[in-house]
């Protein structure tokens, strides 16, 4: 495994992290199996990976009590693991889609994860979702007293468009941006990725395989019998897959692992946190850390890309 420094912090995060949505979301998920989750995060951390992403709205809580069950029964030292959580969705009728960036939502919000994960700090905590209401000022000034306070040792943000962005990091020192982008979705390459580059604050990418579609089992001939996408932003995906599997077969890799390791490859990019259900989807991803893609790959990528 190779480790960088998560941003204006001392603390070391494993490239390749897990993002834990499939583990306990019932809310988001049919037919998980929980003991299934606890071992793919047991084998996340048996391969290296120390950097574990969680929300308080995945299982409306559930998620987060795995960890924790997790975190009790392995000999790892909860030091030597990077835990990040998000508040500031609700489960208001059980859906958890209500934002609510109070600043007395989010201490209850996070006392409620420390108690869940049966820890007395979480590393890294976002806020997850701007509400539109309260002051990012207010929020962030909260979770900046929660820091000062040793709960919580450093701050992110999630799902912020640029000017969020900068009025949230001239409040406090953010440490970590969490958006969506992959190869598929390059729409923070125009503003928010520089901006994090240049005012040193960790982009950790949600969406990293595009909802499947770059994990190699989709192509135009056998495309995914339900997506969100319209039939043809569909196939025009789908073509830029089928292009990139020579690129695949010439590094000798998978497509999970290529587009994994083309976004660590961005300057800003720190880690990358892919999910999972089952203990060899997390095998099957950390050939991304060993993926080295040369600027020549890189253009040819971006000519079949753009």
């Amino acid at each position: 495994m190779k480790f960088t420094t998560l941003k204006k912090t001392d603390i070391r995060i494993s490239r390749i992290g897990i993002g834990a949505n499939k583990v306990g979301g019932h809310n988001y998920y049919s037919n998980l199996d929980e003991m299934e989750g606890k071992d793919f995060i047991k084998e996340a951390i048996r391969l290296g990976v120390n950097f574990i992403d969680t929300a308080d709205v995945y299982g409306l809580g559930r998620s987060e009590e795995l960890i924790g069950e997790v975190l009790q029964s392995i000999d790892t030292k909860r030091e030597d693991l990077i835990i990040a959580t998000k508040g500031g969705i609700t489960d208001s009728g059980g859906t958890g889609k209500e934002s609510n960036n109070k600043p007395e939502y989010l201490r209850s919000a996070l006392e409620k994860s420390l108690k869940r994960m049966q820890t007395d700090y979480v590393d890294l905590y976002y806020l997850h979702m701007p509400d539109g209401e309260t002051p990012l000022s207010e929020s962030i000034g909260e979770l900046s007293r929660l820091k000062e306070e040793g709960k919580i040792r450093a701050i992110g943000v999630s799902n912020l468009n640029l000017e969020q962005l900068k009025e949230a990091n001239q409040t406090a020192e953010i440490s970590a941006l969490q958006s969506g982008y992959s190869m598929l979705d390059r729409s923070v390459e125009k503003d928010v990725l520089p901006y994090c580059a240049e005012h040193e604050i960790s982009f950790i990418p949600y969406l990293p395989l595009f909802n499947g579609l770059l994990g190699g089992k989709y192509s135009v001939e056998n495309p995914p019998v339900q997506t969100y996408l319209g039939a043809e932003e569909l196939h025009e995906s789908l073509k830029k897959v089928d292009k990139l599997r020579a690129i695949v077969s010439d590094k000798q890799t998978t497509m999970a692992n290529l587009a994994l390791a083309w976004l660590l490859a961005q300057n800003g990019v720190d880690a990358v946190i892919p999910g999972g259900r089952r203990p060899d989807q997390v095998r099957g991803v950390m050939g991304a850390i060993d993926v080295k893609l040369t600027q020549t790959d890189l253009l040819k990528i971006n000519e079949i890309l753009k």
